[in-house]
C-alpha cells in the first residue's frame, strides 16, 4: 500500500520535471536547438500541426537552424508561423528551406530570460509540493480508515518528504544549468 503511494508520487513528480525541461528547452538562449521550434503550431491544410511533423529541423551551425519541409507547399505557412510567433526570429526562405539565424541575446534579454527560468522553476516546485500534499493526504486517509498504523503514517510522511526533497533538488539543478546556459556569451 505504501509502496504504491511512493511510486505514484515519484511518477507524478517525474512528469513535472519532464514538463519543466520541455518548457525550458523552448526558451531561446542564443544557441541553436531544434526544440525551440519543434512544437511551433503551423496551419497546414486547415489543421494546426506541430512543425516537427511537417519538416526536418537540423543545426548546421551553433547559431542557426535549418528547416526542410517535407511538403514544399507548406514553406509559406511555416515562414508565416515563425514570423507571428513570439520567438523574435526572421526566417530566411530560399525557396526550398528556411534558415533561422539566432542573434546573440543582449545582457538585458539574458537577465529577463533568467527571470523566466526562475518563474518556471518556481511553478514546478509548487507542483511538486502539491503532489506531496496529496500523497500525505492519501496516507492520512489510509490511517483514518485503519488500513495502515500510525507508525506507518509517520514513516510514510517522512519518505514522501524525502522524495519531494530529491525532486526539488532536481528542479534546482535543471534551472541552474539553464541559467548558466543563458548567461554564456
Amino acid at each position: 500500500m505504501l509502496k504504491d503511494v511512493y511510486q505514484e508520487t515519484e511518477d507524478r513528480m517525474e512528469k513535472t520535471i519532464s514538463a519543466l525541461i520541455q518548457e525550458l528547452n523552448s526558451i531561446r538562449t542564443g544557441r541553436a536547438n531544434p526544440s525551440l521550434v519543434e512544437l511551433l503550431p503551423i496551419e497546414y491544410y486547415g489543421t494546426s500541426t506541430a512543425l516537427q511533423e511537417l519538416a526536418s529541423i537540423s543545426v548546421p551551425e551553433s547559431r542557426s537552424l535549418l528547416i526542410r519541409p517535407y511538403d514544399p507547399a507548406s514553406l509559406k505557412n511555416i515562414e508565416k508561423a515563425i514570423l507571428t510567433s513570439d520567438l523574435g526570429l526572421n526566417p530566411n526562405n530560399d525557396g526550398e528551406n528556411i534558415r533561422l539565424v539566432l542573434p546573440t541575446p543582449t545582457e538585458e534579454r539574458r537577465l529577463e530570460l533568467v527571470k523566466v527560468v526562475g518563474a518556471k522553476g518556481e511553478e514546478a516546485r509548487i507542483s511538486i509540493r502539491n503532489i506531496r500534499r496529496e500523497s500525505i493526504r492519501d496516507l492520512r486517509d489510509f490511517e483514518d480508515e485503519k488500513i495502515i498504523a500510525e507508525d506507518d503514517l509517520h514513516r510514510g510522511e517522512e519518505k514522501v518528504q524525502e522524495i519531494t526533497d530529491n525532486f526539488i533538488e532536481n528542479i534546482d539543478g535543471v534551472c541552474e544549468r539553464k541559467e548558466k546556459e543563458i548567461m554564456e556569451v
